[in-house]
């Protein structure tokens, strides 16, 4: 008989009557996160606040959008000196077309991009890490009024930027993509060419972690102050599904398993081992009510992608022209930010982005068998096409669970669990040598 080892890996033990947590931490990464300085990030919002407006269609080349760009491409640069050349860093310009909306009339406007190239020659997958760098005020059409953008969203910039100054020191199996993106506020204008590019081009895009306003930890109305929760939103039935991929989500359930959940399962887990005092909530919504964020466009081409988000928003710092009105401030300004709350969130993004660049790739066509009725559950899969294996991890959860709730480590290509199909769901996931884990695979039927 097989032997097989289970572990519960970050999860709850029942021993003498109470729950026992156990993490196991990689230390390199520890090491990564605890590099992640609120000094720095704070820096960099009153730098990028400082410029008078970051809208898209600002030409200011001293105090604007050109001035900004140029700030976080010098940034770029500056971190690339310890990369021993694996960091590259440019300002991608393109002409997006006139909408008649938000966008008058052809426009030319520009994401700012930094590629680690990962070491790996037969590693094509693909990390991005993004924020969008342009501001707006009251008025989306003012691209002159002062709008310092410092949450919305100089935060997600600063992650972005964050996390290439650490990152860039180290080498990793796959490539990460570090973007501050133009024209959010327009209409998501740079992340729909990025994602229209990275489809014509065929990239191996392996997740996107766009941060957009993840600075604050207070809310307006409410008045909840809590630094200790993020959010991270998610698409539930995707964007690019076709016939097909939908015929196979009804029959096996997987309304709550699309890989953008998935995605966002495993920046929960990873990011909560990693960061002390972090609680990563799991929305279940592609984005917030009247809001959509640069993850779309990726979403759209079938590309798995979440919204990384703080957890309670203050929309007097939002979207507001800068102005004291009967005795408030308004405005986005970096002093209404909470610093050590951006910490949290940029190492919850470095601790994902890491693990996953480094992990061997998921495991290829996992199935589960359903060709009889029986009380047990087989699945079958075939190994990454990336990098060896250390083994597999078989996830199990109830029907109703949000979570997986069991891993079971294999090191073989196939596992029998003693558990019944109809009563849990189950996914695959590598695991590298180094013990980094894929995302988890969701099984298609194997039926005849």
């Amino acid at each position: 008989m097989r032997k097989i080892l289970f572990t519960l890996g970050v999860g709850l033990i029942s021993m003498a009557g109470f729950a026992q947590e156990s993490i196991h931490r990689n230390l390199e990464i520890e090491k990564l996160v605890q590099e992640v300085s609120s000094d720095s990030l704070k820096k960099y919002i009153y730098d990028l606040a400082a410029f008078n407006s970051r809208h898209t269609l600002n030409t200011d080349a001293s105090n604007g959008m050109p001035a900004a760009q140029n700030y976080v491409l010098k940034k770029f640069k500056q971190f690339a000196a310890a990369s021993n050349g694996r960091l590259t860093a440019e300002i991608e310009e393109f002409v997006t077309p006139g909408d008649g909306r938000r966008i008058l009339e052809d426009s030319k406007v520009a994401n700012v991009v930094a590629t680690l190239k990962g070491t790996n020659p037969n590693d094509p997958r693909i990390i991005v890490v993004s924020g969008h760098l342009d501001s707006r005020n009251k008025d989306v059409m003012d691209k002159d009024g002062a709008a310092p953008g410092a949450n919305d969203d100089g935060s997600g910039v600063a992650v972005v930027m964050e996390l290439a100054r650490i990152l860039a020191k180290k080498e990793f199996s796959a490539t990460i993509l570090f973007v501050a993106f133009t024209g959010e506020e327009q209409g998501l204008k740079g992340a729909t060419y990025l994602a229209d590019k990275a489809k014509e081009a065929s990239w191996q895009i392996e997740a996107v972690l766009n941060n957009d306003i993840v600075g604050n930890s207070n809310s307006s109305e409410t008045l909840i102050s809590n630094n200790t929760q993020m959010r991270v939103f998610s698409e539930t039935i995707p964007l690019a599904e076709d016939e097909r991929a939908g015929n196979i989500r009804r029959s096996t359930n997987a309304d709550n398993d699309s890989k953008s959940r998935q995605l966002a399962r495993y920046i929960k887990e990873t990011g909560e081992k990693y960061v002390d005092h972090m609680e990563v909530k799991l929305i279940y919504r592609s984005d917030r009510f009247l809001r959509g964020g640069d993850q779309t466009p990726f979403m759209r081409n079938g590309f798995t992608a979440v919204r990384m988000s703080e957890m309670n928003e203050n929309f007097i710092h939002q979207h507001e022209n800068v102005r004291v009105e009967d005795g408030i401030q308004y405005g986005d300004l970096p002093e209404f930010m909470d610093f050590e709350y951006l910490r949290k969130v940029s190492a919850v993004n470095l601790a994902s982005a890491a693990s996953l660049a480094n992990s061997s790739g998921v495991p290829q066509d996992v199935r589960i068998d359903v060709r009889g009725l029986t009380n047990k559950s087989t699945l079958v899969w075939k190994a990454p096409e990336i990098k060896k294996v250390k083994g597999y991890y078989v996830l199990m959860r109830e029907t109703s669970s949000p979570m997986w709730e069991k891993k079971f480590f294999t090191t073989d290509t196939t596992l029998t669990l003693p558990y019944s199909k109809d009563n849990y769901f189950f996914a695959v996931q590598s695991v590298a040598e180094n013990g980094e884990e894929s995302l988890a695979v969701w099984p298609t039927p194997l039926s005849r």
